[in-house]
């Protein structure tokens, strides 16, 4: 491997270690149920938050609430992932890499 090859994987390198950091510092949130299931997620697909509403708190209603909480957490999810593709796309252009979405 060339020296310049080797400057443009170090360079590659450290620009993919800014954005790993500034996934860990992205956060969206996605909720269900009217807002009464709220989940925050950040850029690294890492659950952060889930907030639930005491309305909807019902012991004889606990499927509803699992499937509230299921709902927005795999939106929040869905999110983080959009958003961390589209941060990696700006740093690698139209290339596809294995393993990075």
């Amino acid at each position: 491997m060339n020296l310049s090859r080797m400057n443009q994987a170090r360079e590659l390198k450290a620009r993919m270690d800014r954005m790993q950091h500034e996934l860990g510092n992205t956060m969206v949130e996605a909720s269900s149920g009217g807002g009464a299931v709220k989940v925050i997620v950040d850029g690294q697909q890492k659950v952060k938050s889930i907030e639930i509403s005491p309305k909807v708190i019902d012991p004889e209603k606990k499927e509803a609430l699992e499937g509230l909480v299921l709902k927005a957490v795999a939106e929040a999810l869905a999110k983080s992932q959009k958003a961390a593709a589209k941060q990696l796309k700006g740093l690698t252009g139209d290339l596809k890499i294995p393993g990075l979405f």
